[in-house]
């Protein structure tokens, strides 16, 4: 058996990923690998609290490995962070990641191409299915989510925040990927047939921010979103989502 690390971004993607590799009798998931900003302490793209992040690991039962970030890294800032992290599990006879890529080629050869340069191999147990399928299988499965993040140039603001589900599919225009595997939208999984129990959220603000380094630290811990106006004319609209209060 194979021990493997899985790269968690809390979204649908991943999660439908851990799905199907916990059904790998081949493969032994010991980790959950999510990199994450350092100075909004959110998953990078997705906007994403870390504390949710743990809440997701600690009902899945698998530990979470932060990666952090700084807000804009240099590739090389990137890949040797991720080295070190890779070391580190390495040290625990982990030698495989798995990810949730669908059709992205480029993005594939590279994870590929880094991991061999360190000794590693990759899985990709949803590579190429068909879109239409993929979101099929999640919503008949049981998982819920919430779209946390829409790109200005393909979705407008009343996307964002909405339950993912098919209604939300259906609205799409024309040329969105039903999974957003262009980078059209992002999403955080609250419930999961694999959740110990669900994850009890609620809405906070939602603010259109665009990528661009953060000109200071200050109450980094409690600024995950900045509603910034955008000087290239697009940007992201994200859905705060907070751990309800019990």
């Amino acid at each position: 058996m194979t021990n493997a690390v899985l790269s968690w971004s809390g979204g649908k993607d991943s999660a439908l990923c851990l799905h199907h590799a916990l059904q790998n009798p081949g493969l032994r998931l010991t980790h959950l690998l999510t990199t994450l900003n350092e100075h909004y302490r959110c998953v990078a793209m997705h906007g994403v609290r870390a504390e949710l992040l743990e809440a997701q690991a600690e009902r899945i039962g698998l530990p979470l490995v932060p990666v952090w970030l700084p807000e804009m890294p240099s590739m090389e800032v990137y890949e040797q962070r991720m080295t070190d992290a890779l070391e580190h599990l390495a040290a625990q006879g982990v030698r495989t990641t798995v990810f949730g890529d669908l059709h992205l080629q480029d993005l594939r050869a590279y994870r590929e191409q880094q991991l061999a340069r360190v000794g590693w191999q990759a899985e990709f147990p949803i590579w190429h299915k068909p879109a239409a399928e993929v979101m099929r299988e999640f919503i008949d499965l049981g998982f819920r989510a919430v779209v946390v993040c829409v790109n200005d140039q393909h979705l407008d603001q009343s996307f964002c925040g909405r339950e993912l589900d098919e209604h939300f599919l259906r609205d799409l225009p024309p040329g969105v990927d039903p999974c957003g595997e262009n980078g059209e939208y992002h999403s955080f999984v609250y419930e999961a047939p694999y959740f110990s129990r669900p994850i009890a959220v609620a809405r906070g603000e939602q603010v259109h921010r665009t990528y661009r380094p953060a000109a200071d630290t200050e109450n980094a811990n409690n600024d995950c979103y900045r509603n910034e106006p955008s000087p290239f004319g697009a940007g992201f609209w994200y859905q705060d989502l907070l751990l309800a209060q019990p």
